[in-house]
């Protein structure tokens, strides 16, 4: 059964279109927001079939149940075609395989269920999945949000100081006729730029958000922009951990699935989009297909940490792979949670004292004229 795996991916990764639209699929499955069966969507529906298959339910009544329960005309379409082509003689993983909202992970994972019989721990697995993935991505929501927020408010303050406080000082420095001092200068012709360019810059902010994934998914600056990320303080540190758990996670339940370690990196690299870790998916790849061993295909890489090298040999050695793996990815996912909070910690005070420098700045800036003001009207 492992063999008829690796000659399926090995069969499907030969021919280039597919598989060029095959990673299109994927990328578009492991994006920020979601799509419309996202990750929230396909946890649910994998617990549930899990559930209803473990109590003893057909596939077929499964898939019903969970249609019937959906409150949303668009899923229940979704739920009723899957349906038709159940009955139409397709098995599951078939279905999942027409469908762009799966991906080859899925669908291989459903695969190897229907043909050892082990479908219910498949879905259940799957669930874990998503539910493990989800939580990364709140811990991830969490840790920016509140943060954000303050910096968002912050700038919003600042602006307005310069657009409206700074002119009214300007014109009295202007009407009494006083020296500025050069930072007075400085901050005042801050305040002619947002005056005059605002517009455009809040114009350019608004694109920048809307085209946000067309302009950095292209793979040029998609590289540099993943690549700057990791050298951010705290930061960088926190969105490898995120990366590392996933990679992980996934990599446990392909090994469950009895997927070869080799077709496991190369579908791990088509489902996390994160160019440093590709890169380093890519030498694992060559250094396995050249005969080293898997420890030894990660050493070298800045991404992986001796703690996963040091176990992944002790995994290769005593032929407990999935094991390690899973346990890697619960540390990894324990550091997220970990990091997430400390993140949101630090980044307050930051963001406060940044803000208030730049508000004390403009501040100082006005009242420095004012002494020599009070010295002109005082003569």
């Amino acid at each position: 059964m492992g063999f008829k795996l690796e000659q399926s991916v090995i069969a499907s990764s030969s021919e280039s279109p597919k598989q060029d639209v095959l990673d299109n699929i994927l990328k578009k499955e492991i994006s920020l927001f979601g799509n419309f069966y996202g990750s929230k969507k396909k946890e649910s529906f994998y617990s549930e079939l899990a559930v209803l298959l473990k109590a003893g339910i057909h596939l077929r009544e499964a898939l019903d149940l969970i249609r019937e329960n959906q409150k949303k005309d668009k899923l229940r379409q979704f739920y009723s075609s899957m349906l038709e082509q159940l009955d139409s003689g397709y098995s599951f993983a078939e279905i999942l395989s027409k469908r762009n909202e799966f991906t080859e992970y899925e669908q291989y994972s459903v695969q190897i269920g229907e043909e050892s019989g082990n479908l219910i721990k498949i879905t259940e697995e799957l669930g874990r999945y998503f539910a493990q993935k989800n939580e990364q991505r709140r811990n991830l929501m969490n840790a920016l949000t509140y943060p954000m927020i303050i910096l968002g408010t912050a700038i919003l303050v600042v602006v307005f100081m310069l657009r409206m406080v700074v002119p009214m000082f300007e014109d009295i420095f202007k009407q009494n006729g006083v020296e500025l001092p050069s930072i007075t200068v400085w901050i005042i012709s801050a305040s002619n730029f947002i005056k005059d360019f605002g517009w455009i810059l809040l114009l350019g902010l608004i694109t920048l958000i809307v085209l946000r994934k067309p302009i950095f998914n292209k793979p040029g600056i998609k590289g540099k922009k993943d690549a700057y990320l990791l050298r951010l303080p705290f930061i960088g540190e926190f969105i490898r951990t995120i990366y590392l758990a996933q990679f992980t996670q996934t990599v446990a339940l392909l090994t469950a699935s009895k997927v070869p370690m080799l077709n496991s990196i190369q579908m791990v690299k088509r489902m996390i989009a994160f160019e440093p870790l590709q890169k380093a998916l890519n030498s694992m790849e060559q250094k396995i297909v050249s005969g080293s061993s898997l420890h030894e295909s990660i050493k070298g890489t800045k991404l992986f940490d001796n703690r996963m090298i040091s176990l992944i040999k002790v995994a290769e050695e005593t032929n407990q792979t999935e094991y390690i793996f899973d346990k890697l990815s619960l540390q990894y996912q324990q550091e997220v949670q970990q990091k997430s909070k400390m993140l949101s910690t630090v980044m307050e005070p930051i963001i406060i004292v940044v803000i208030g420098f730049f508000v004390g700045v403009i501040l100082v800036s006005m009242y420095l004229p004012m002494f020599r003001l009070s010295s002109v009207l005082g003569g």
